[in-house]
C-alpha cells in the first residue's frame, strides 16, 4: 500500500531545469531527424512478423573439431513391420505404402496412446525403420544436438550420440527428420552440422559442419532442410560455395559438388528426387529460385529464379509426373505449375500457371499428390483439394480449420488422410476427390 502511495507522488523539478526541459526534447528530435534522413530509412525497416522472434545468426560454437559422444542402453528394437525412413516416407510423397487396414472411426477420446516420450523444445519429426524411430533432438541441459534411435516398442533409448552446439530457442530448435537406411543415419543439426553414423550401433562415420566447411548462411530459425539418401550417398544443398553436393556415407568424401555461382542460399526446402526423359535429377528450391542436378555427376540440368520466397522458402518441390513440378509457399507467394522441357539435350523449365495465396499456398507443409490431385493446408487454414490445372475442387468448410496459423503436417495412409493442426489436434478425414468428409 506504501509503494502505491509513493508511485502516485507527483514529480517536482526546479524551476530552472523544468524550463530546460522543452530545449532538451527539441534539440535531440533535431538530431534524431538528421540521422534519419541522412540514411535509406527503407532498407533499415526490417520485416516484422507477427509472434517473431529475432533472428538468430550463426556464432563462434563451431570454431574446432566438434567431439561426440555416444551412449548406448540394453534395449531391444521393436519386432514390428513398416517403414518411415525419411522425411515424407519412403518413396517422398508422404504416403503410407503400408496395406495395413486403418480404423474410420476412433472413441470419443480418440485412438490408445501406447506410449509418449518427452522431447526438446522443436518441431523434429521422426524416422523409423527395424523397429527403431530415430529423430534428432536438442539436449537444452548440455547444450548439445541429441541424434536419437529408440524401440518403437515403448520409446526407450537404444543408443543416443551427442555433440556440444550452442542453440538459443528460436521459435524450437531442432526441426528436422533424418534419414535412415539399413547402415546409416544421416541428420541436419540447426546449426547445419551434418552428421553421419551407423544406423545399428550409432557409431560415428563423419560430421560436416557447413557453416564452416562451405560459407552455409544458417537459415532464420535455423535449418528445415531434411538429409536425403540414395545408393549410399548423402544429398546436402549447403547453399554456400557449393548449391549441392553427394558425399559417401561410408567414407564421408566428396563425390561430386555443384557450383553455386549466383549464391542461392540454403533454405527450410528439401531436395526431391525426380526423373524426366530418362534422366534422373534431384530438384531443390533455394534462396534465389529452383535448381534441378544431375544425380550423376551434379552437373546444373536447369535453373528457374522465377520462384523465390524472400523471408523463408519451406516447402519441397512437389513432383506430380510428366515433368511436372508444383511450388507451393507461404508469405502471400502462392503456388506455381512448372513444366520441364527437353530440346537438343538441354533440358528448360517454364511456368504452367501460378494461384493466388487466396486460391491456394501452403507456408510449411508440403501438398501431396493423391489420385491426381493436390492436398495441402491454405493461408486461410482450411484443407483444400486441386486439380492439376490448379481449380479447387474442394475445401473444408470454415468450422473445419487446422489450427491458428495452419501450419500443422498431414500425410495420407489408406485412403484417409491425417491432418494435425497448430494445438495438437489429430483429425482424420477421407482422401477422395469428390468433398471433405471428416471422419
Amino acid at each position: 500500500m506504501q509503494e502505491n502511495q509513493e508511485r502516485k507522488q507527483p514529480l517536482f523539478f526546479p524551476s530552472g531545469i523544468s524550463g530546460l526541459i522543452p530545449v532538451v526534447i527539441a534539440v535531440v528530435g533535431i538530431i534524431l531527424l538528421y540521422f534519419w534522413l541522412s540514411t535509406d530509412a527503407a532498407q533499415n525497416l526490417p520485416l516484422r512478423l507477427p509472434n517473431e522472434q529475432d533472428f538468430i545468426k550463426s556464432d563462434e560454437d563451431s570454431g574446432g573439431i566438434i567431439k561426440g559422444e555416444l551412449v548406448t542402453f540394453d534395449v531391444q528394437p521393436a519386432n514390428l513391420p513398416g517403414t518411415w525412413p525419411r522425411f515424407r516416407g519412403e518413396n517422398f510423397d508422404a504416403l503410407s505404402s503400408d496395406e495395413t487396414p486403418l480404423a474410420k472411426i476412433w472413441p470419443d477420446n480418440g485412438p490408445q496412446v501406447l506410449w509418449s516420450k518427452e522431447m526438446g523444445e522443436g518441431f523434429a519429426s521422426a524416422a523409423v525403420l527395424d523397429g527403431r524411430v530415430y529423430v534428432i533432438d536438442y539436449d537444452q541441459t548440455n547444450e548439445a544436438d541429441l541424434i536419437r534411435c529408440m524401440s518403437l516398442d515403448d520409446g526407450s533409448d537404444i543408443w543416443n550420440y551427442s555433440y556440444p552446439v550452442k542453440v538459443k530457442r528460436n521459435h524450437g530448435m531442432s526441426r528436422t527428420v533424418p534419414a535412415v537406411t539399413e547402415k546409416y543415419v544421416v541428420t541436419i543439426g540447426p546449426k547445419c552440422h551434418v552428421t553421419c553414423l551407423d544406423s545399428m550401433t550409432g557409431d560415428f562415420k563423419w560430421m560436416l559442419d557447413l557453416v564452416k566447411d562451405y560459407g552455409t548462411t544458417v537459415p532464420e530459425w535455423y535449418a528445415g532442410q531434411c538429409p536425403l539418401i540414395e545408393d549410399g550417398k548423402a544429398i546436402i544443398a549447403p547453399g554456400g560455395t557449393a548449391s549441392m553436393m553427394a558425399v559417401d556415407c561410408e567414407s564421408g568424401e566428396i563425390l561430386w559438388q555443384t557450383p553455386n555461382p549466383n549464391n542461392w542460399k540454403m533454405t527450410h526446402s528439401s531436395i526431391m528426387p525426380a526423373e524426366f526423359m530418362g534422366i534422373k535429377m534431384y530438384i531443390y528450391c533455394a534462396g534465389g529460385g529452383v535448381v534441378g542436378v544431375s544425380a550423376v555427376d551434379g552437373g546444373i540440368l536447369w535453373e528457374f529464379p522465377g520462384w523465390k520466397i524472400r523471408l523463408a522458402n519451406v516447402a519441397s518441390p512437389l513432383v506430380v509426373g510428366e515433368g511436372k513440378i508444383f511450388l507451393s509457399g507461404g508469405y502471400n507467394s502462392g503456388a506455381m505449375m512448372l513444366q520441364l522441357t527437353k530440346e537438343d539435350e538441354k533440358i528448360k523449365a517454364e511456368e504452367v500457371f501460378r494461384l493466388d495465396s487466396k486460391v491456394f499456398g501452403s507456408e510449411q507443409q508440403t501438398p501431396i499428390f493423391y489420385n491426381d490431385h493436390i492436398y495441402g493446408i491454405r493461408p486461410d487454414k482450411q484443407l483444400a483439394c486441386l486439380d492439376l490445372d490448379g481449380n479447387v475442387v474442394w475445401t473444408s468448410p470454415r468450422t473445419n480449420r487446422f489450427g491458428p496459423q495452419g501450419l500443422g503436417p498431414y500425410s495420407i495412409a489408406d485412403g484417409k488422410i491425417f491432418v494435425l493442426d497448430d494445438d495438437g489436434t489429430l483429425t482424420l478425414a477421407e482422401a477422395n476427390t469428390t468433398g471433405y468428409v471428416q471422419l
